[in-house]
């Protein structure tokens, strides 16, 4: 995983185990990584991936079963979307807006664009 400067390091990991849970790639009810395991594996100090996990425990993301680890809640994807789209919503959403508004684009050219977008890599 490769960090922009832009934002803390643990709501990138957020961002990264969220977008698992929404892929599908980490189910609902199933143990996530320990704390050292994705410290490891993102090459990042345990304690910010703990300071992530308190986060998304916060939210309802994850819990903590104590002496066994942590798990995916059984509403996280609720929770997941919820919480991004909000973060959406305040810091990309006006981004994008500003951008639309400056090039002109359409609404028309926004929704087959989207449409494509969605095809390619989502197959759907």
């Amino acid at each position: 995983m490769e960090f922009r400067d832009n934002k803390a390091i643990y709501l990138q990991i957020a961002e990264y185990v969220c977008e698992h849970i929404l892929l599908g790639k980490w189910k609902a009810e199933e143990k996530v990584p320990s704390v050292r395991e994705l410290a490891v594996e993102l090459e990042v100090n345990p304690n910010t991936v703990m300071r992530t996990y308190e986060l998304l425990q916060n939210k309802n993301i994850i819990n903590n079963k104590r002496g066994i680890g942590f798990f995916v809640d059984e509403a996280a994807i609720d929770n997941v979307r919820n919480y991004r789209k909000h973060q959406f919503i305040i810091a990309d959403l006006p981004v994008v807006f500003r951008n639309i508004y400056l090039l002109n684009i359409g609404f028309d050219e926004l929704e087959n664009q989207y449409k494509t977008f969605v095809k390619e890599n989502f197959n759907a």
